[in-house]
């Protein structure tokens, strides 16, 4: 055994790259740009290739235009497809040697890097819009949401920190922050009840002078309230002052004219048709009939 000469191994000697010359060295060839092929003819074609196929506006814009090949070509329009997001229509086309006129060889829809990897996942809990909670679902406890803080800390501001200490003997642990009220106050204000709504723009007063609002307790009391009036459709919501609508207590309108008497019909007595009793077609030509022969009969007296 000790005679046998030992046989290294291949991972134990580096493998020396082989020489450009050798055979199983390739060049990679570039491929020139084909004027005829990315011509605005030849996108035109293309597109109106696509067209024919597919299903009505589900081609979009021209996205770009590669060479695969000499004299061989791609042409990339968006996909508008609802069922294909990021997809793009691929026609690819080509030309003989020496030739001045594209042809469309085959149409696709392909995927592009975007549209076969799944978005990125979010959790719920960030994910979650307003209105999305319904009856049974539970939102996770956020134990530092800055929105909140503990109703035995002094913020600094008298009003709010009496406002805490009336919450803490009620037995909420957390009360809300100056944070938490600057950002529910900017939502009221800017949602569907506050000035820049179309309803507050053409109402006639504002919330402010309607017996129906009931202000707000706490800061928030100089520039919100509550909606008391069953006819406003801000019915029991939170309102702002300059806010309003049409059931306004103090508005009114003007009552329409009432009208004393009735006009009279008008009946044209001048185009009236005389029916004769027993009478139909027949009857309304024997009459014309009669008249005739009275008028001869005074013509011959006459």
């Amino acid at each position: 055994m000790s005679d046998v000469p030992s046989v290294p191994s291949a991972a134990s000697e580096p493998v020396e790259p082989a020489p450009a010359s050798s055979p199983k060295a390739r060049r990679v060839k570039v491929v020139k740009n084909d004027a005829v092929l990315a011509a605005d003819a030849a996108r035109d074609m293309a597109r109106a290739a696509v067209v024919e196929i597919a299903y009505r506006d589900t081609v979009g814009e021209h996205v770009r235009f590669e060479m695969n090949s000499e004299r061989l070509g791609t042409h990339y329009f968006a996909s508008l497809a609802k069922g294909y997001p990021d997809w793009q229509w691929a026609v690819s086309v080509a030309r003989a040697p020496r030739a001045k006129v594209a042809t469309v060889c085959e149409t696709n829809l392909v995927p592009t890097a975007s549209s076969i990897l799944a978005p990125e996942w979010v959790p719920w809990a960030d994910r979650l819009a307003p209105g999305d909670l319904s009856a049974g679902d539970v939102l996770p406890y956020k134990e530092d949401d800055p929105r909140l803080e503990g109703g035995f800390e002094a913020t600094g501001n008298e009003d709010v920190d009496q406002v805490a200490i009336f919450e803490l003997g009620l037995g909420r642990a957390r009360v809300l922050s100056a944070e938490g009220r600057d950002e529910a106050a900017q939502r009221w204000y800017d949602g569907e009840n506050g000035p820049s709504s179309d309803v507050a723009r053409k109402a006639p007063a504002p919330c402010a002078t309607c017996g129906y609002f009931l202000p707000m307790a706490g800061v928030l009391r100089q520039q919100f309230g509550v909606c008391a009036n069953d006819w406003s459709p801000a019915d029991g919501k939170v309102v702002a002052l300059d806010f309003g609508c049409g059931a306004h207590s103090e508005a009114d309108m003007e009552a329409p004219q009432a009208h004393d008497h009735q006009d009279a019909p008008v009946l044209d007595e001048l185009d009236v048709d005389l029916e004769v009793s027993g009478g139909g077609k027949g009857a309304r030509e024997n009459t014309e009939h009669e008249n005739t022969e009275h008028e001869n009969t005074e013509h011959d007296e006459a």
